[in-house]
């Protein structure tokens, strides 16, 4: 049975078990990708993308108004759900999980993460950087905590509720591009590390041609874009296509926000991190019915972290088994999606050292 987070409830000790020990709790079959499985999924989702193409384009300009100004956002919604599950069987090609072979991953990934304006090698490389030092508080890539002393100056004035909404809406509307870009909510580095950059700091020398390749779909892309608004027009090109991707991708930002953003999980310095317990400190959430929408992402993430090689086919077998050797060391949080929002963005505000163990830090938002 999941474990209900309760305040400093997360196991900060030397997990009993080892990466090993939960492997062989895993059924073996759940660590074979099938490719023609995997790629049903993906047809599924993007027979489901032009149903919800031709229903809008279709009967949302025939409708009086102003229904068809209520129609609009529920299209938004129902595309942007969909295109967030895009991304999920793309993010699993950055893993390897989508089928046994790599030449297929890149490029199945590469097609659909610039197909949402997101850079598939930059994604990938960066998103590993995480997955290998997960809760570090030197080497994590994403949603790195900061200490109280290093806060900006400002954030006193956003510590209120009118701020976190700020800060939120923020987040959920261009946080994805400062990320992409500045490397916001990022590891430091000592110059600007820019994922569109194939000489950023992010990068190696034998990732950089990969880089440019992420550019160039990037780019394409881009030009059919303008193709289409010369077309149709800049508005149609919003309502069809921008601001479903725009929700995708802030709906990205909030699942990842989710899972690694809770008052109750730790961070760890270089004198307590190790890869498990880093990868350990994450949670799984229930979104209902998005849940499946999503890949079920959203509520196999310990699992995933574990073992990002497993296809989400298999991620909620695998969860269920390594359910009963990790005990108090999973983590799962059943509070509704909205309020956890909130939550976290009230109360992880910045991190502090453990009172009795300075190798790990906790959120606070005190100031």
């Amino acid at each position: 049975m999941a474990v209900q987070l309760k305040p400093k409830g997360v196991p900060t000790s030397k997990p009993p078990f080892t990466v090993g020990q939960l492997r062989k709790a895993i059924p073996p079959h759940c660590f074979q990708r099938s490719f023609l499985r995997s790629f049903s999924y993906l047809v599924y989702d993007l027979c489901m993308i032009y149903l919800f193409y031709y229903a809008a384009t279709t009967y949302i300009p025939s409708l009086p108004s102003p229904l068809n100004y209520l129609a609009w956002p529920v299209y938004w919604f129902l595309q942007g759900c969909i295109l967030t599950g895009i991304w999920v069987i793309a993010h699993e090609c950055g893993h390897g999980a989508f089928s046994e072979h790599q030449r297929i991953n890149d490029t199945i990934g590469l097609i659909l993460h610039s197909a949402i304006l997101i850079p598939y090698f930059s994604w990938k490389y960066t998103h590993h950087l995480h997955h290998a030092n997960t809760s570090s508080m030197e080497h994590d890539e994403n949603f790195v905590p900061k200490p109280k002393a290093k806060l900006p100056k400002y954030s006193k004035y956003f510590n209120n509720p009118v701020g976190r909404a700020i800060r939120l809406t923020i987040s959920l509307t261009v946080g994805m591009y400062l990320y992409l870009a500045f490397n916001l909510a990022g590891r430091k580095h000592d110059r600007l590390a820019s994922h569109y950059d194939p000489y950023s700091p992010l990068f190696t020398d034998r990732e950089r041609l990969q880089i440019y390749l992420s550019d160039a779909g990037l780019f394409a892309t881009t030009c059919l874009l303008f193709k289409v608004a010369a077309a149709k027009g800049l508005t149609w090109l919003i309502c069809v296509y921008g601001v479903p991707v725009l929700f995708a991708n802030g709906m990205i930002v909030l699942i990842t926000f989710l899972h690694h953003c809770h008052p109750d999980l730790p961070h760890y310095d270089s004198s307590e991190w190790d890869w498990l317990k880093g990868a350990l400190s994450t949670v799984d959430r229930d979104y209902g019915i998005l849940n499946k929408v999503f890949h079920n992402i959203t509520d196999t993430h310990v699992a995933h972290h574990l073992f990002n090689s497993i296809p989400h086919y298999h991620a909620m077998e695998a969860t269920k088994a390594i359910k009963t050797v990790l005990g108090d060391y999973y983590q799962f949080d059943d509070t509704s999606i909205i309020k956890a929002m909130w939550r976290s963005t009230t109360e992880c505000l910045y991190v502090e050292q453990d009172e009795t163990n300075k190798g790990v830090y906790w959120y606070r938002n005190k100031l």
